[in-house]
This record gives C-alpha cells, sequence and structure tokens, in this order.
C-alpha cells in the first residue's frame, strides 16, 4: 500500500511533467522568428481549448494549418465561434513553423470577411 507522501510525490511528478509539455507546447521556439502571410479559405474550424485552429487551403502551397492564441485569449481579441465559417477568405499574419516539411502557422492577427483580430498585438511586426 501506497503511503500519503508517496501518493503525493507521485502526484507532484505527473504534474511536473504535464506542465512541462505544456509550456513546450505553449511556446514560440518551434516557430520561425520572422512573420509570413497565408492567404486561403477556410477548410476546417475548431473552436475550443487549448488553441482554436484554421486548417487553411491556399492557392499555391495547398492545406495549412492555423494555430490561433489559446481559446480565452482568441475569444478576447473578439474571434469566437461564428465570426468565420467554412469557405470564408482568410489573410493570416504570423510565424510558421521551423520545419519547413511541417505546413503550420502561429497566427498573430488574422482577417476574416473584412474584421480583423489582433490575437497577439504585442508580437506583430509591420512590413
Amino acid at each position: 500500500m501506497q503511503t500519503l507522501l508517496g501518493r503525493i510525490f507521485s502526484g507532484a511528478a505527473v504534474a511536473a511533467i504535464f506542465a512541462t509539455g505544456a509550456l513546450a507546447h505553449h511556446g514560440w521556439s518551434w516557430a520561425e522568428a520572422d512573420q509570413i502571410e497565408q492567404r486561403g479559405i477556410i477548410r476546417e474550424i475548431y473552436i475550443g481549448p487549448p488553441h482554436p485552429t484554421l486548417d487553411v487551403e491556399t492557392a499555391s502551397d495547398g492545406l495549412w494549418r492555423i494555430e490561433l492564441a489559446n481559446h480565452n485569449q482568441t475569444t478576447r481579441a473578439g474571434f469566437i465561434e461564428g465570426s468565420a465559417k467554412e469557405g470564408d477568405e482568410i489573410v493570416a499574419l504570423g510565424n510558421r513553423s521551423t520545419d519547413p516539411q511541417e505546413k503550420r502557422m502561429k497566427a498573430v492577427r488574422i482577417s476574416v470577411a473584412g474584421k480583423t483580430y489582433d490575437l497577439y498585438p504585442e508580437r506583430i511586426k509591420t512590413q
């Protein structure tokens, strides 16, 4: 039978593992420093934790995964369920994955149907 101290230690170890994974996932180290713009058509929308995502088909480069800010921050930016629908045109500004084989971007700003949503205003680099 496991002691109380053993259970507490085991629980703390499991929590530390999940916290480390969450920090790695939520950081920007996987993304390039330079920002790019992607234009395309929304093919799929996911609004929910940990990050809302948009699958966007571009004319020249196929399907891209566009990650938005965490759910609460995306909502504060005004992008909520119903703000966009499949088939809408989108312009996304953000940082692409450092893996050139991965068509994935962390958006700092998106524009849909004439409305702009600044997800990470402090990270937007004007060209």
